[in-house]
């Protein structure tokens, strides 16, 4: 309940100030200061949001001018969870972050409007006519799913704490239709006791923040380079050599000696080296097309606010190393997200879905690549789990994982 005010009746029993301040737990002087200089108003809050109990304490002194007003105050029930997808609301009930600010407009409603008869307390004693009916905000559904949000969120607090990280994020897309299923961003705040957080972390850096992809960049090289026709999963074979490749005076490395290479064993092995002789045998243009039909270096256009593009440079202007170099994941960034919504392309037969926060929405897809170059590519990345691969503890019995 807010408590309101006509500041000149309040005024007019000045010798009831002392007792109202000290019922709203304001100075006396500071509220009569207050009072003055809104003495030509109508109306005035002298607190907003106030308990039921407490501002019941103060509407029973009976302080001529003084009213209560029901107000709402959003409350999440997930807290933490959830906080960075949703947002949250100012006193005035209007979005400040998240999805509560990108459907502001959406959730409020229209207030209406009639013409009352008061009595000298405040209290309205007659309805004279309606003026302007209210209408009520829309509904908004998620894609969400709170289960696998929390598990998420969960997993994500235990690694961290773990490895004794700053920070981490956490996205999980339903790849038939694009929904965001959980997305969680560390570290977070309580969307329901605001104040006193900081910037950092009421950011959803799932969106917002931008990291160079690394090795998680190489099956969009090959994916460019199965396209092109000069490759398939098993040729031509690639000398990597021992593990170092000099390349216009810099030293692409690999974490150990790979030898001669299949193109799948480049992504099994991660091979930094193999990764840039593949790229170096494509043509430029068509590699930087390759990697923006992929949504990299451009919006996802999922409709959160503050989402970040990336980077990707122009490939007119690459230099050999750069393009070299980008081929494995440097010289280039992106947002947890954008790599999550390529990787789900390669899952869905090669089609891409602008991810969506709304549940069960028209979302049609895009073809990328080729159904049998999306099969390939997911055969090939199975071999990354496999033993003698470089992510083995990503295996799980019964399960295929790419």
């Amino acid at each position: 309940v807010s408590i309101t005010a006509v500041p000149s009746e309040v005024l007019d029993n000045a010798d009831r100030i002392p007792a109202l301040a000290q019922a709203l737990g304001i100075n006396t002087d500071d509220l009569k200061s207050y009072l003055e200089q809104r003495a030509d108003r109508d109306f005035a809050y002298l607190r907003r949001q106030m308990s039921p109990d407490a501002a019941q304490a103060v509407l029973d002194l009976g302080v001529p001018g003084v009213n209560g007003q029901r107000e709402y105050k959003r409350y999440y029930p997930s807290g933490e969870v959830t906080a960075h997808v949703l947002g949250f609301t100012n006193i005035d009930d209007h979005g400040q972050e998240g999805l509560e600010l990108a459907f502001d407009s959406w959730l409020a409603g229209k207030k209406g409007a009639k013409r009352v008869i008061r009595d000298r307390m405040g209290h309205i004693v007659e309805d004279v006519e309606q003026v302007r009916a209210p209408q009520p905000g829309q509904n908004l559904t998620l894609s969400i799913d709170r289960r696998i949000q929390f598990l998420a969120y969960s997993e994500l607090k235990k690694q961290l704490d773990d490895v004794d990280a700053d920070s981490g994020e956490m996205v999980v897309l339903d790849v038939r239709t694009g929904e965001i299923l959980a997305m969680v961003s560390l570290p977070t705040y309580n969307p329901n006791a605001v104040t006193g957080t900081t910037g950092g972390q009421r950011r959803n850096r799932a969106v917002t923040d931008v990291v160079e992809p690394g090795s998680t960049m190489k099956p969009f090289t090959l994916a460019a380079a199965l396209s092109s026709g000069k490759f398939t999963p098993t040729s031509p074979l690639i000398d990597t050599g021992n593990g170092h490749f000099m390349y216009y005076g810099h030293d692409i490395h690999d974490d150990s000696a790979n030898g001669v290479l299949t193109p799948t064993g480049v992504l099994t092995k991660s091979s930094n080296v193999g990764a840039a002789k593949i790229a170096i045998q494509l043509d430029t243009q068509y590699l930087y097309d390759s990697y923006r039909a992929f949504g990299f270096g451009d919006s996802t256009g999922s409709g959160f606010p503050g989402e970040s593009a990336g980077f990707l440079k122009v490939g007119h202007t690459w230099r050999p190393l750069e393009k070299a170099i980008v081929a494995y994941g440097y010289g280039m960034n992106l947002t947890p997200l954008q790599l999550a919504n390529a990787y789900a392309t390669l899952a869905d037969d090669g089609v891409m879905h602008p991810p969506t926060f709304i549940k069960d929405g028209d979302n049609p897809g895009k073809q990328i690549v080729s159904p049998q170059i999306a099969h390939e590519l997911v055969t090939m990345l199975e071999t990354v789990t496999a033993p003698g691969g470089t992510a083995t503890r990503a295996q799980i019995a019964n399960y295929s994982v790419a």
